[in-house]
């Protein structure tokens, strides 16, 4: 019986295990959105899990939400990145980066110029970013020009070979949680009447080209994404979200991603939320490795690696305060709990310091 501690041949990849971290946005950029050895040190740390998806990181200085969260534009940032990368290959880890553009779930203070956030169509989220330490408000959007469009998908794509040359083993597409591409799916965010709105073939497009664009610059082994079907985080609503994530998932089948990430129910909450909605009949429409994610345990995991019904799990809190999970899991153990006020921003305190389970114990 295939096992959660298994490993995994995920493209040209041998993952030592089916556990994966799952991408965790923690602030902790420096100036410029820099990543730092302070960040290298944490995904060292962490470097057990059979695959790291590194935080969200936007693609373009526009795609930014959220102060302090790294880039993949600059030649400042990859070279930070690399640090981080070549940290976690030398504990024998396997890193993605998830490729990010928050849309309008952001401020126009983190926006260049002080211009305002894009968006399929100008209807503000209901919904907080975090800026000068604490949750504001989203600032209104403005609609993207369809003659913008092409300049997005350019974006992902030079995001991608960023991301590559910044040693990542592949990359994740952010396409969960209502930011930008999810936000061109939903018809509760999307009003427009071009050919990027309206059908379901027509909000598809834009995250269908961008994968394309990923796709054709880094090929489909390196390139995953991540889908949060019925989550409403940061105001996202569809009025009938299976046929078009069924659609979603079978054009993503033909652009022979190497898997899809699926959020189940609401991010970071009930699992149940939006049933029912059929998962399987997305697992069925793709042939690539399917991960699973939101609120398992090593029990939930296991049922759902032993039953086929996922080849991965993800794992995201747990993560936190648990740098050795996959041993913690492994043997059993007991989890350490995380600390909340630590969770977006700061240093080292509720970062790095979280002790694994043998020091924990002595």
């Amino acid at each position: 019986m295939t096992g959660l501690f298994d490993t995994y041949r995920l493209g040209d990849l041998t993952l030592s295990n089916r556990i994966v971290m799952a991408p965790l946005t923690r602030n902790r950029a420096a100036a410029g959105n820099v990543p730092t050895a302070l960040m290298a040190e944490y995904y060292a740390q962490r470097a057990s899990a059979g695959l790291i998806v590194a935080e969200a990181t936007q693609v373009v200085p526009e795609g930014q939400g959220y102060q302090d969260t790294p880039g993949i534009h600059s030649a400042e940032q990859v070279a930070g990145w690399k640090r981080v990368t070549d940290a976690v290959h030398a504990r024998g880890g396997r890193i993605f980066l998830q490729l990010w553009h928050v849309g309008r779930v952001s401020h126009v203070s983190l926006q260049p110029g002080g211009q305002a956030p894009v968006a399929p169509s100008a209807i503000r989220a209901k919904t907080k970013t975090f800026v000068n330490g604490t949750f504001t408000d989203v600032s209104e959007p403005r609609a993207l020009r369809l003659d913008e469009l092409p300049g997005i998908v350019a974006g992902y794509r030079k995001g991608a070979a960023n991301a590559i040359a910044a040693g990542f083993d592949g990359v994740e597409i952010h396409g969960a949680n209502g930011y930008l591409l999810d936000q061109f799916l939903r018809d509760g965010i999307n009003q427009r009447t071009d050919a990027y709105g309206g059908s379901i073939e027509n909000r598809a497009r834009l995250m269908l080209e961008a994968s394309q664009a990923i796709v054709e610059e880094i090929g489909t082994a390196r390139t995953g994404i991540r889908l949060s079907p019925v989550t409403p985080a940061n105001d996202a609503a569809d009025s009938n979200p299976q046929p078009l994530f069924n659609h979603v998932v079978e054009q993503l089948d033909r652009l022979g991603l190497v898997y899809i990430h699926v959020i189940e129910g609401s991010t970071g909450a009930d699992r149940e939320y939006g049933a029912p909605f059929d998962y399987g009949a997305l697992r069925s429409r793709f042939r690539g490795s399917w991960i699973t994610n939101n609120g398992y345990d090593r029990a939930m995991a296991e049922n759902a690696i032993a039953s086929g019904r996922a080849d991965m799990v993800a794992f995201g809190r747990p993560f936190i305060s648990n740098p050795d999970l996959v041993e913690r899991l492994r043997r059993d153990s007991p989890l350490a709990q995380l600390n909340r006020a630590t969770l977006y921003g700061g240093g080292v305190e509720g970062y790095t310091d979280y002790p694994p389970l043998q020091a924990a114990a002595e």
